[in-house]
């Protein structure tokens, strides 16, 4: 049998560290332009002078692409 030397192998000591919390973030800023409903309304125009004709055509909005969310 081998002799042992009489050294005790000694665990590795624990450090304690803090825990790292993450900052919450607040909710996207909305579309200026949709008001970030995602979509825009614009008068329909008629003939050449542009006559108005009291009709609205609405579509995505040109800025944030529907998403309703302001683009940075």
């Amino acid at each position: 049998m081998p002799e042992t030397t009489g050294v005790i192998a000694m665990a590795a000591r624990k450090t304690t560290t803090t825990r790292r919390t993450t900052k919450k973030t607040s909710a996207p800023a909305k579309c200026p332009t949709c008001k970030g409903s995602g979509e825009t309304t614009t008068e329909i125009r008629v003939g050449r002078g542009g006559r108005k004709t009291g009709h609205h055509q609405t579509g995505l909005c040109p800025d944030c692409f529907g998403s309703g969310l302001a683009s940075t």
